[in-house]
């Protein structure tokens, strides 16, 4: 089973969109929650999860970051080798948490961060997502495309060893758009950064990206290395 949590992204509803956007046979695999994380909560995911997709980012939208039991839970998840599919903004899903803050390889620094570290940016372009020069698996799988005007990330901190399978260029510097961590035990922490508006999330070739990288995700579980 994969697990899919999503905030709103104030009123934009990209996971959402991605959601409803991927294969019926997909979906069937999946149990979405949009600015629900009560089963985040319970833990009772932790028996049959796969894989845990996210497109949230921890006390925004109005909703409370999760807590002390999500916590426990997810903890336990990434120790024991469970990997993540982290959407735009969710290497900050858990940012109140300093272990979190220490897996994610790339992460998105918000304001008033617990470490200190100057908050990432994200100016607003059009912009052209193109993939490395790269030996890993996915390299030559998948995708470029192009979006119209949306949020860049950028300027967000490396805080483990990345591999960078896809970049984009604004203001005459290139930034990472998708890049891979491991954990400790051998999960796989993928984060895809780009894209967040209606128009930008309907893209076909990130659609397919997305669908790419959760079933290599699957297909990877568990195994070293």
């Amino acid at each position: 089973m994969i697990y899919f949590f999503a905030d709103n992204h104030y009123g934009a509803r990209p996971g959402k969109r991605i959601f409803d956007a991927l294969p019926e046979a997909l979906k069937k695999q999946i149990l979405f929650r949009e600015d629900d994380f009560s089963i985040l909560e319970n833990g009772e995911w932790l028996h049959d999860c796969d894989l845990l997709v996210l497109h949230m980012i921890g006390e925004t939208c109005g909703i409370p970051h999760p807590g002390k039991q999500a916590e426990k839970a997810v903890r336990k998840y990434y120790a024991q080798g469970g990997s993540f599919l982290l959407l735009h903004g969710s290497s900050a899903a858990f940012w109140k948490w300093e272990w979190w803050r220490k897996t994610v390889g790339l992460r998105w620094v918000r304001p008033g961060d617990p470490d200190g570290v100057p908050p990432s940016t994200h100016p607003t372009a059009a912009c052209s997502v193109i993939r490395t020069k790269t030996c890993h698996p996915l390299g030559k799988k998948l995708r470029d495309f192009h979006l119209p005007e949306d949020e860049i990330y950028t300027d967000l901190e490396e805080t483990a060893p990345i591999m960078t399978l896809m970049t984009t260029d604004t203001a005459g510097k290139t930034y990472p758009q998708c890049c891979e961590t491991r954990s400790p035990a051998g999960g796989r922490l993928i984060s895809f950064i780009p894209g967040h508006k209606p128009e930008c999330t309907a893209n076909q070739d990130l659609l397919f990206n997305i669908e790419l990288l959760i079933s290599f995700l699957q297909e990877k579980k568990g195994v070293h290395p």
